[in-house]
């Protein structure tokens, strides 16, 4: 090495040191001032999840976009891998599951934890006093709910924090062998539904057998059922109830105001830091719009493909309409005997329905006046 190479190779040394240096103390000098220094990442916070719904259902692909929002949001640092239905426990299982820490966190519905406190199907089941799904949203945010439904979680001793959110549309009242044309069609029919539904269809005088979404064609298949509701258009698809059944009966009271659940394990959930609880928050509100205009472009498509398939939809007539109204009225009285947290819940559910059915009535249009006028074919 020539000695102009041996004193650039010093000099340079000199500076690297020097730069080196001058790096660290300005860190230290902003960390002083109150600047964030920067730093190396420590990796991704990783989440194993499952939701309670079969890999193929449409409500398994709201549990991955829910996933994907936050693991974007995140910039990475929070990634939450979302398993279907059954691949670590049952579906029923699921909130223990999370309380326990077995997963870190899950997606389904409140309606399936029924059977821990008949409180917590007031979430999904039954008219809720004239709201719909969004309405009901707007009580759990604004009107008390949230904090009703923790005071359950915490009684109960689940270890878990809860989001609500995706309003579903109105349920369809089931899938039969034939038209369903007043109440008495349910006597003695062995039918699937879940949460609070169970009492309704109970009463009027159907044998009700609750099984996750994955089970039920399976079951109708093997005539364990004769009749069985899930949920809309794009999951009845999906999960093969067009192949058992040609008749659908659409419009009902008993899951009319249902929404999604996002649950963490609360230990995981409280190491989090500040800012990803954050966007946690924001993602699941960020992730309920977009569920509600990807369930309207879906469902109306596979609305028109199960037609396309020979599958004829039929409304409910009002007789079993009213009826449901009437035993749920039944029901109401003899849980809030029964259950001071049902009273409870429900009450607050009434006072916030009372005022914001009587503002969306006196405002909202009927919409499907102008599209009968528009859409209707006229003979």
């Amino acid at each position: 090495m020539t000695k102009p190479e041996r004193k650039t190779q010093s000099l340079r040394r000199k500076f690297l040191r020097r730069a080196t240096a001058t790096a660290a103390a300005g860190a230290a000098g902003a960390a002083t001032l109150g600047f964030p220094a920067i730093v190396k990442a420590q990796g991704p916070i990783v989440m194993r999840w499952q939701s309670t719904w079969p890999q193929k259902d449409i409500f398994h692909e709201y549990a991955g976009d829910f996933a994907s929002k936050v693991n974007t949001m995140t910039g990475g640092d929070l990634k939450i891998e979302v398993l279907p239905a059954g691949a670590v426990v049952k579906a029923f299982d699921l909130i223990d599951a999370v309380s326990k820490g077995t997963l870190d966190g899950g997606h389904g519905v409140c309606a399936y934890w029924y059977g821990k406190n008949s409180a917590i199907a007031l979430w999904g089941s039954g008219p809720a006093w004239g709201m719909d799904a969004n309405m009901l949203l707007a009580w759990h945010k604004y009107g008390g709910g949230k904090e009703l439904l923790a005071e359950i979680y915490r009684s109960l001793n689940l270890n878990v924090v809860s989001y609500l959110y995706g309003p579903m549309p109105t349920q369809p009242l089931g899938w039969f062998k034939k038209p369903v044309t007043k109440p008495e069609d349910f006597k003695g029919l062995k039918f699937r539904t879940v949460g609070l539904s169970i009492d309704i269809f109970s009463g009027m005088g159907a044998a009700v057998n609750a099984l996750p979404g994955g089970e039920i064609v399976p079951a109708l298949d093997r005539g364990l059922l004769d009749a069985a509701e899930f949920n809309n258009a794009s999951s009845d698809r999906q999960l093969g109830f067009p192949d058992v059944s040609k008749v659908c009966m659409l419009r009902s009271f008993h899951q009319c105001s249902e929404t999604f659940e996002v649950l963490f394990n609360k230990q995981k959930f409280d190491g989090l830091p500040p800012h990803l609880k954050a966007i946690i928050g924001n993602a699941v509100e960020a992730s309920s719009q977009d569920m509600s205009w990807k369930a309207i472009d879906r469902y109306s498509k596979d609305y028109q493909a199960l037609q396309q398939q020979g599958v004829k939809f039929y409304a409910t007539p009002n007789a079993v309409l009213q009826d449901q109204l009437r035993i749920w009225d039944e029901i109401v009285a003899r849980k809030e005997k029964e259950n001071p947290m049902f009273k409870k819940v429900n009450d607050s559910m009434r006072a916030f329905a009372e005022r914001t059915t009587r503002w969306q009535s006196d405002t909202n249009v009927d919409y499907r006046i102008a599209a009968a006028r528009y859409f209707t074919k006229k003979t």
